[in-house]
């Protein structure tokens, strides 16, 4: 995935320096703020443009800077629409009080309720499987049947992950609290943390590499990464991404813990009737093909399929707790990986 710096469609931002705000009557226009640094994302961008009429004014920028942003402008701020990948970092602006509820058949009928704002602040609009990845080799899928069995001795030196101060292992780990409680889930953690072949280090791809090369046996990461080096033109990584398996952990249970990528409309956006039909469109189903065929991530749309890659690794159960509910145990979550040695 490309990361860019601040970009606009033909308009420069300096620090300390806002588009003009334009006035409420203005629908041609479009101000989003995006934390999403796909270049996939380029097309759908385009494609609502062509289909309404509506240009988009984008600023890229890494989540928690936008959000910064977003606060700091405060009622003066020209964003129509916040989107950025995870739910703590969508709830986060949430709380803050930087987005405003929406009312939405289409998005109410479109997206699933555990992956939605109780209160229509934000939607998800895609989704990723955060799985359990092992060495073929030297792993059977039935050694690993949950997230908890990765706290299990035997796999001592034998697993990675990112850290934790990274808010997909944050996330995982709140969804954690909300299964098995406090006291459990800091075990879990501790386990987790004495089982790491190395200290945490690098991104999701850097994980399944180690993997693929024997550095470890297990590693912890979501399944967009893995479906884009199958999709590779690299040889190479297709060569490694062959070497790993992947189970869906707790199909007995609860299911596999999912995140989102999400979106809501800003609290005080001067295009609010531009920025309803963007999420809208969003959900349409050429919006939902474009994430599943450009960046390898689930649809949301129940009636759109997931790429041929997603579909190679099978069907599974996902955990129906409400993307609200792991986001706001966040805060906690890295806490107790805090003390239970997760760096």
């Amino acid at each position: 995935m490309k990361r860019r710096a601040l970009v606009t469609s033909g308009l420069a931002f300096g620090a300390g320096v806002f588009i003009a705000r334009q006035s409420l009557a203005d629908a041609k226009q479009l101000n989003l703020y995006s934390a999403r640094h796909y270049n996939t994302d380029e097309a759908l961008y385009g494609n609502f443009a062509d289909l309404t009429g509506i240009k988009i004014n984008r600023v890229d920028a890494e989540p928690d800077p936008l959000v910064e942003r977003l606060r700091a402008e405060g009622d003066k701020s020209p964003c129509d629409i916040f989107i950025t990948t995870d739910a703590g970092r969508i709830e986060r602006a949430r709380q803050m009080g930087l987005l405003q509820a929406v009312s939405s058949k289409v998005l109410e009928a479109s997206v699933p309720s555990h992956l939605r704002d109780p209160d229509g602040t934000w939607f998800g609009f895609s989704k990723r499987a955060r799985v359990i990845m092992y060495n073929k080799e030297k792993v059977k899928p039935a050694d690993v049947p949950t997230y908890e069995s990765l706290a299990d001795p035997k796999w001592k030196g034998r697993l990675l992950t990112r850290t934790s101060g990274h808010i997909y292992n944050q996330s995982l780990t709140g969804s954690m609290l909300a299964a098995v409680g406090p006291e459990k889930t800091e075990a879990w953690a501790k386990g987790v943390a004495a089982n790491l072949a190395r200290p945490p280090r690098g991104g999701d791809t850097d994980q399944i590499k180690g993997v693929a090369a024997g550095e470890a046996d297990l590693c912890l990461a979501n399944t967009y990464y893995y479906a884009n080096l199958l999709r590779s033109k690299k040889p190479e990584d297709r060569e490694l991404a062959a070497k790993v398996g992947i189970v869906f952990p707790n199909q007995g249970d609860r299911g596999t813990h999912v995140n989102i990528s999400g979106g809501g409309v800003a609290r005080h956006a001067p295009n609010r009737e531009a920025a309803v039909k963007f999420l809208e469109y969003l959900l349409s189903a050429p919006a939902q093909r474009y994430f599943a065929e450009g960046n390898s991530e689930y649809p949301v749309l129940a009636s759109a399929e997931p790429s041929a890659e997603l579909k190679s690794l099978g069907t599974f159960k996902e955990d129906q707790l409400n993307a609200r509910v792991y986001a706001q145990n966040n805060a906690e979550a890295l806490r107790i990986m805090d003390r239970a040695g997760w760096k």
